[in-house]
């Protein structure tokens, strides 16, 4: 499980250190960050799969990333004394995004190469990486360190240096993937990979979701949910049948939900409701239905991940369905380490009532994202090793 998350210089995010649990739900008013935050999240998930360079790209480049505000906020600059002061230095700049868990911390900073930098000059480069045992970084826990493209791995109180440097815009952990060598890389590159998010599935009328499917064993729903069918009877089959029709039925009492198979390969889903004389096929369905058909699938995986990020699982549903939603969040926890982010009152509320939630309510101040609430002894212990 993991117990902080921290993002220095990104978007509002000039230096936010969360303490986490086994549910966590975000949220706040329009603009506070939330979507920033969740963003951070699926740029340090793309580190494992090497893909954190391209998914900056998409975001506008590293540049348009960094923070645009001053260093230092004052607080007479903070209650308008005294006019914003500083420049942004984007060539020293650094974005960074780390995570603590119970065994290890993991931390990467990125950067702009320095000029000349040929055609992909505004590329961002992997200036730093580190892998560390315990609760925060400390120089005697490190266990791996990569500066520009040297990485060194601790063998008991001696380093090793690796043969091969690492290129700038490569992660450790998607070049040295050997899991005998060195175990430490493997062992977070692989958590990482175990991360699943869940955002705006697609559920207009030419959706592939409801058009029906060839089907295979899926244990686990796809990010786009277009292998519904499929994931809902291997729940049937592999999984908890009895839970997945009690949730049917908070929501929809009297309704239930059968696969139909068609030459014996196609699979879609068929959903009947009490009072009607046929099931509705996927293509009938409203979007709010549909939603919550794969929100149940999402959250009742026969294999569950270590952390699941459900980004406003709310979108479409009517209110009289986020209890029923909250019940299998909280359900979902259990087995899995939660995080949510949602803009609903309803939800957030039903969510609050379970003893374990860790509410992170995001405000803004001056431009800059913090958590509503958080003292200085509220954060957890953090030092980003390139700051050492």
């Amino acid at each position: 499980m993991l117990h902080t998350l921290a993002i220095g210089n990104y978007r509002s995010l000039l230096n936010l250190v969360i303490p986490l649990e086994r549910l966590n739900v975000v949220t706040g008013a329009n603009g506070c960050g939330k979507s920033n935050l969740y963003r951070a999240l699926r740029l340090l998930a793309e580190t494992a799969q090497g893909g954190v360079v391209n998914a900056l790209a998409k975001e506008g480049g590293l540049q348009s990333s960094f923070w645009a505000g001053p260093e230092k906020i004052s607080e007479r600059m903070k209650r308008g004394e005294v006019p914003v002061q500083g420049t942004v230095k984007t060539e020293t700049q650094r974005l960074r995004l780390g995570f603590s868990s119970d065994d290890f911390g993991y931390s990467i900073s990125l950067g702009l190469p320095p000029p000349p930098s040929g055609s992909f000059g505004l590329d961002p480069e992997i200036k730093r990486e580190a892998i560390w045992a315990g609760e925060f970084y400390k120089p005697a826990s490190c266990l791996v360190d990569r500066k520009g493209i040297v990485t060194k791995i601790k063998n008991g109180r001696t380093w090793d240096v690796q043969d091969v440097g690492v290129e700038h815009f490569d992660s450790v952990l998607s070049e040295l993937p050997d899991p005998t060598k060195p175990p430490d890389i493997f062992g977070v590159r692989e958590r990482i990979k175990s991360w699943r998010f869940y955002d705006h599935f697609r559920t207009d009328h030419e959706s592939l979701i409801r058009q029906a499917q060839i089907g295979t064993r899926t244990p686990v729903l796809s990010h786009d949910g277009r292998d519904l069918a499929a994931a809902i009877q291997t729940i049937y089959e592999i999984g908890n049948q009895d839970a997945f029709q009690q949730a049917i039925e908070d929501a929809f009492p009297g309704a239930s939900v059968r696969i139909r198979i068609s030459d014996e390969t196609r699979f879609s889903v068929e959903f009947k409701q009490y009072g009607l004389l046929r099931p509705l096929s996927g293509a009938e369905l409203s979007d709010g239905t549909l939603r919550y058909l794969l929100l149940v699938a999402a959250l009742l995986t026969p294999r569950p991940p270590s952390l699941m990020v459900l980004n406003e699982p709310e979108t479409s549903l009517h209110p009289q369905l986020l209890p029923a939603l909250a019940k299998l969040i909280i359900r979902a926890s259990e087995n899995s380490q939660m995080w949510i982010v949602s803009h609903s009152d309803i939800l957030v509320s039903e969510l609050k009532k379970h003893k374990s939630t860790n509410l992170i309510e995001l405000e803004k101040s001056f431009g800059q994202t913090e958590i509503l609430g958080q003292r200085l002894l509220d954060t957890p212990p953090w030092y980003w090793p390139d700051k050492k």
